[in-house]
């Protein structure tokens, strides 16, 4: 790989040229749309106003998923949107398994039964949910004896459990896929930022011809002209409509998720567990996740808000039904982290209850040729991002006869990925196991690039007991537009979402090496540790 220099990225946005495609937004939706039309050779801009994946992208549950809880209400209520989505959801976890196998992998999920009149209930419906993914089906449901269920989750309590139905569901890296798509769609072509923000619409007559944008580094104002304009910025659609007409009706509504990170000895360590229906009938999911466990998610109405803060209630929330379904001791001292991403739902006056509301997604052309795509999931973001540049094509008359592809483009690491790639990593190297097969999940076939940065001085690990390593900052600054220390703490790495004390101890060393690869002065410097601090501490 190239190093990509932000100067040279910046050049090319403020180049007279006119692009096809100006995409506002660089969350799996936005980076996946510049995926999808660069492939098909158009030309392409994305500007993200703060780092990839920031905002909802980078703080999901980090399941690729058809939705249990949307089949249950497909065959309750006979919903053909709720079926749709489940079917395509299943589809599109198959395909990403296969573009991105290193950052994606299949888990099993154990639900624990405690009345007899779950079992055949919740049973049949996972036997469904196989049975929609058909051919890209990744594991077929079973039926465990009580004794089976503890076997594979034995945390569970066992007073009262009669049964419980072991499927598989698919397990990624969110913030790390949102990056390699962006990454991916650059080297497919397309010309991305992060930290580029839009602050203006431009128009000629009455139709939109491109964006004002404004550089939040250095504070440069230019124009950015384009046949289309793409709207792609989730929970924050609305903001954007109304830059292109103020009084434009809200689309959406937005919720609240909060997540917690627990030590591993609270799950096993592949194996997670499904809640299918809490008091307020909503779904929970508890697992590991990049060696720790991760306990997810609530569904609640929320302001918007670019660094959403979890709520205490529902911190609280999460917390009563650890209780209610560990036989392990546990406390609120047990949490290492715990964080809150917004999710876009398309708005429906009658339903109050966010939970009710439907995730599919929605393409909305405005009176002046905004397009607005927004609702969905992570899962079908590439279902999404190939609708878009459909009706694009077809809308604005662009010289383009190239169907999707995207199904069958490797994510930057994983042509050459293959499953016992970190084994022989950690042979050939004498490396940590762990180190290992991190470095191999998280970069796939660039991995030994990654340790070649490591063996020149920079081997160490960011914070004990965690296999980063310094490498990944400097690889990160260098080759995935990493910008902030930030970047590196929270998505090119994980360490500020799995352990809000490991990311303090880590913030200092992250700041040197960054600064003297992008050259920042002392007082730059400074700033960053400052903006580390603020960030962790409006996190939990």
């Amino acid at each position: 790989m190239n190093p990509l220099k932000r100067e040279q990225i910046i050049q090319s946005l403020k180049s007279d040229r006119i692009f096809d495609l100006l995409i506002i937004g660089g969350g799996a939706t936005g980076c996946g749309v510049a995926l999808d039309a660069a492939s098909r050779g158009l030309s392409v801009a994305l500007v993200e106003k703060n780092d990839f994946a920031e905002g909802t992208s980078g703080r999901s549950t980090k399941l690729l998923h058809g939705g249990v809880r949307y089949l249950e209400s497909a065959v309750k209520h006979l919903d053909p949107v709720q079926y749709h989505l489940v079917r395509d959801g299943l589809k599109e976890r198959g395909v990403l398994l296969r573009i991105a196998p290193h950052l994606c992998h299949r888990i099993p999920l154990v639900t624990p039964l405690y009345r007899w009149m779950e079992i055949p209930y919740i049973f049949a419906g996972l036997k469904l949910y196989d049975v929609l993914a058909g051919s890209m089906n990744i594991g077929h449901s079973r039926l465990l004896t009580r004794r089976k269920a503890l076997e594979s989750f034995p945390m569970l309590k066992t007073s009262g459990l009669k049964a419980g139905v072991s499927y598989y569901d698919g397990q990624f890296n969110d913030a790390r896929m949102a990056v390699t798509l962006a990454l991916t769609a650059a080297s497919t072509g397309a010309t991305v930022a992060n930290h580029v923000g839009v602050t203006g619409l431009l128009k000629e007559g009455n139709r939109i011809a491109g964006a004002v944008v404004a550089d939040s580094l250095s504070g440069d104002e230019w124009d950015i002209p384009a046949h289309c304009v793409v709207n792609a910025t989730g929970p924050f659609s609305d903001t954007i409509r109304k830059l292109d007409n103020p009084d434009a009706r809200p689309m959406l509504k937005v919720s609240s998720g909060t997540h917690l990170v627990l030590d591993e000895h609270f799950s096993p360590p592949d194996t997670g567990l499904l809640i299918p229906r809490t008091k307020d009938g909503r779904v929970l999911f508890i697992m590991p996740w990049e060696g720790q466990t991760l306990v997810g998610t609530t569904d609640e109405p929320s302001e918007l808000s670019e660094h959403p803060r979890p709520m205490e209630e529902e911190i609280d929330y999460l917390v009563h039904y650890i209780g209610r379904y560990f036989d392990l001791q546990f406390s609120r001292n047990d949490i290492k982290a715990a964080w809150a991403g917004l999710r876009p739902l398309v708005s429906d006056p009658g339903k109050s209850d966010t939970a009710k509301l439907s995730r599919d997604h929605v393409l909305e052309e405005s009176p002046s040729g905004l397009l607005t795509i927004t609702g969905g999931k992570w899962t079908t973001y590439r279902k999404m991002a190939c609708d878009t540049v459909n009706y694009v094509i077809r809308r604005f008359n662009l010289d383009c006869n190239s169907e999707c592809r995207t199904d069958r483009i490797p994510l930057i690491g994983g042509a050459a990925f293959e499953t016992g790639q970190g084994a022989r990593l950690a042979e050939e190297k004498g490396l940590d196991p762990l180190i290992a097969a991190h470095l191999s999940r998280a970069y796939g076939d660039k991995a030994p690039s990654v340790m070649m940065i490591a063996e020149d001085g920079f081997g160490d690990v960011l914070a004990k007991g965690y296999p980063y390593l310094e490498a990944e900052v400097l690889w990160g600054a260098r080759y995935e537009m990493a910008t902030h220390a930030m970047d590196v703490l929270a998505r090119r790495t994980p360490i500020a979402l799995l352990d809000t004390a490991a990311a303090r101890a880590s913030a200092q060393r992250v700041v040197k090496i960054m600064g003297q690869e992008l050259s920042w002065d002392p007082e730059r410097c400074r700033q960053e540790e400052r903006m580390v601090e603020e960030r962790l501490s409006s996190a939990i």
